[in-house]
């Protein structure tokens, strides 16, 4: 997902959900209905949670300086992580203890019409923001699954609003069934009970998402399509190939600063037969195709090392070998290291 598509999403939800807090919390104080309390609470903590977003987003884009040398790309990881422990602790928290007061301090629901009227408002808002969000993801993972796209997604803007959103028509729904139930059948109890489940039903997303936030935010790697283009544009380097310059590549990691933003570290064993020249045209070639086939990668360094130094160093660092590829962000450093 674009930035601007990332932006849109989040304005779009957060345009919803206030509108529909204000009208939430008006019909939880006129009929008293905790389950409409508890979808009020959670449409609050959902506006919350898109501004701290936008928040995190213009933070990541804050330009590299000498105490951030990388940037603050993670800034909308660390942002992204807030928002999940907010929707458990404030959205699912508040929810799971007003639905147990309701439970044991039950109390009739006055003038459901009024509820109705509100949650189905609510769906048509929600549904809109849902029909964005889903429309941006669907333009983003093409022909990826959706739950392989989710899991593999380093853009948290991207599964958090989808989500979110999901998550607040689910409860929408439970909340309408729990009105009528609890009225029709008299039994007001039912109500408070409506508040505990969608209190959970936060609590499961709030879960998934810190889960899901939390592997972008101590360092994720890059795709393994990204990691195999930089390995072929490595060996199918014509140049390279009739010099013989290249033994091999002794390793490739990678990782996201960002959703648009790639460290990647190359070591390789060059010929010992081959001059200084040979080997700085050979890494100026690589970082110039990296960088034209994948504008992610923002930084790029290259170390020049035999193969039985660089298994020795590994050995002697705990590693015990070669890391698997891309599964690492280990900053190589050594000859041949270019920043751009």
């Amino acid at each position: 997902m674009s930035a601007n598509g990332s932006t849109k999403v989040i304005f779009a939800a957060m345009a919803g959900n206030t509108a529909i807090a204000v009208t939430k919390f008006a019909a939880a104080v006129y009929t008293g209905s905790t389950a409409m309390l508890a979808e009020a609470i959670h449409s609050l903590v959902d506006t919350t949670n898109q501004a701290l977003l936008l928040f995190g987003m213009k933070r990541a884009a804050l330009p590299a300086d000498t105490r951030h040398p990388f940037g603050y790309g993670k800034e909308l990881y660390f942002w992204s992580f807030i928002v999940a422990m907010l929707l458990f602790s404030l959205g699912a928290g508040f929810s799971i203890y007003e639905g147990v007061e309701k439970i044991l301090h039950p109390h009739p629901i006055e003038s459901p019409v009024v509820n109705y009227v509100v949650l189905f408002m609510a769906i048509l808002f929600e549904g809109g923001s849902f029909l964005v969000a889903l429309k941006e993801f669907n333009r983003s993972r093409g022909a990826t699954g959706f739950m392989t796209s989710i899991r593999s997604s380093k853009d948290p803007v991207l599964f958090t609003v989808l989500f979110e959103d999901a998550a607040a028509l689910t409860g929408l729904v439970i909340a309408i069934l729990g009105i009528f139930i609890a009225h029709q059948s008299g039994i007001a109890w039912v109500d408070g009970a409506t508040s505990v489940v969608i209190g959970l039903l936060l609590a499961g997303v709030a879960a998934f998402l810190s889960r899901e936030t939390h592997g972008l935010l101590i360092g994720e790697a890059a795709k393994p399509e990204l990691v195999a283009g930089v390995r072929e544009i490595v060996e199918n380097d014509e140049r390279s190939k009739e010099l013989g310059a290249i033994r091999t590549i002794n390793e490739i990691q990678t990782l996201h600063f960002g959703p648009h933003d790639v460290l990647v570290t190359m070591s390789l064993d060059f010929k010992n037969t081959v001059s200084a020249a040979v080997v700085e045209n050979a890494v100026a070639r690589f970082e110039k195709a990296i960088k034209e086939r994948f504008p992610e990668v923002r930084r790029l360094f290259i170390e020049v090392q035999r193969h039985s130094d660089h298994l020795a160093n590994k050995a002697a660092s705990g590693d015990g070998g070669e890391a698997e590829e891309g599964k690492g962000g280990e900053v190589a450093a050594g000859a041949g290291g270019h920043d751009a």
